[in-house]
């Protein structure tokens, strides 16, 4: 007997796929756009006052605020997309979506931060005059906008890399503000003009800092790596560990997006093991120990597929297993079996 449990109850017991998850679309969008109009007002102001004052701080702040204001963009798209339901090849819908716009966040982080990096050091060699009390006024202001956007996408769901995205383009921005408002302060009372790069030099670490996370954490997910966290290893000793089990092989553990972990694995469990039992305990299991509620269980007894094994459901006598016998000849991954064993 076996059982190939595609679980896919959408209940919200144990084994069954909770599709209650924490994001609130509608909310976070309110916040996203509420972010974007304040953005896009002062961005406009900024940038005119940089071109008068010959700063290149508030020209690059200005900047990093275009690319805040395109992250909320594309963030929004993103909720939308990720918001249709599965259909045709689709089988996940678009939730992944939410995790292209994170990672070019990311991206545009990393260049933006490369660019100015580059203006920062010629400015150094050879700094231009610099308006320090139009600089310091301005840089101030945008501190003040810059924590009102924060406080904004801080009330959205950060669980999700998208939103987290465009939170860390805006929450360096109002760092960035914040140097700025310094480096304006030092030139208007000593005329020390070289501040004025040394503070754009500060933005580009922030941004890089950012943007390296952002794009490793994206990549992660692509790449289908095991949520940050939960050792695979650990994790396929814990489910062999359980009672009646033999065998774990072909376990799977990726994010299908943010706060959506999945699992997929082969389990082999003994002659005379109830595999639906197991089933059911395995899945419990990893629903309430590690967050885990879209798992894909195929359950099989030992020696299933071997046409000459006479096989036993029940708590009577039964026959045993072939030692180091495994259900599949090619297993994908490592084989995870009782007692000491290599991963």
């Amino acid at each position: 007997m076996s059982e190939h449990a595609h679980d896919h109850a959408h209940g919200h017991g144990p084994g069954g796929h909770s599709h209650a998850h924490t994001v609130s679309p509608d909310a976070d969008r309110r916040w996203l756009r509420a972010a974007l109009v304040l953005i896009c007002a002062f961005m406009a102001v900024e940038v005119v006052i940089g071109v008068v004052a010959s700063s290149l701080a508030l020209l690059s702040d200005a900047a990093h605020m275009l690319t805040d204001a395109a992250s909320i963009v594309l963030a929004l798209v993103a909720m939308r997309l990720a918001a249709r339901p599965a259909r045709g090849g689709y089988t996940y819908g678009l939730k992944r979506a939410e995790i292209l716009s994170a990672q070019a966040n990311g991206i545009t982080l990393l260049v933006l931060s490369a660019w100015l990096a580059y203006e920062a050091v010629r400015r150094l060699i050879e700094p231009p005059e610099v308006t320090g009390g139009l600089v310091l006024v301005t840089a101030l202001a945008g501190v003040v906008v810059n924590l009102i956007a924060t406080w904004f996408l801080s009330r959205a769901n950060r669980s999700s890399l998208n939103v987290e995205g465009a939170y860390q383009h805006i929450l360096t921005d109002l760092f960035g503000f914040v140097a700025t408002a310094v480096a304006g302060l030092i030139v208007w009372t000593t005329g020390f003009a070289r501040a004025d790069a040394l503070a754009t030099l500060v933005v580009v670490a922030l941004m890089l800092r950012a943007g390296y996370g952002l794009v490793r954490e994206s990549g992660r997910i692509f790449l289908e790596a095991a949520p940050a966290g939960v050792d695979p290893d650990a994790l396929g000793d814990r489910l062999v560990a359980a009672d009646e089990v033999t065998e774990v092989h072909d376990l799977h553990l990726w994010q299908i997006t943010s706060g959506e972990p999945a699992l997929s694995a082969h389990i082999l469990v003994a002659p005379s093991g109830d595999c639906h039992k197991v089933r059911r305990r395995l899945q419990e299991l990893l629903s309430t120990e590690y967050g885990i509620t879209h798992a894909t269980l195929q359950v099989d007894h030992v020696g299933e597929r071997d046409a000459d094994t006479v096989l036993h459901v029940g708590s009577g006598p039964a026959p045993e297993a072939a030692p180091g016998r495994g259900h599949c000849e090619d297993a994908h991954g490592p084989i995870h079996r009782r007692g000491p064993h290599h991963h």
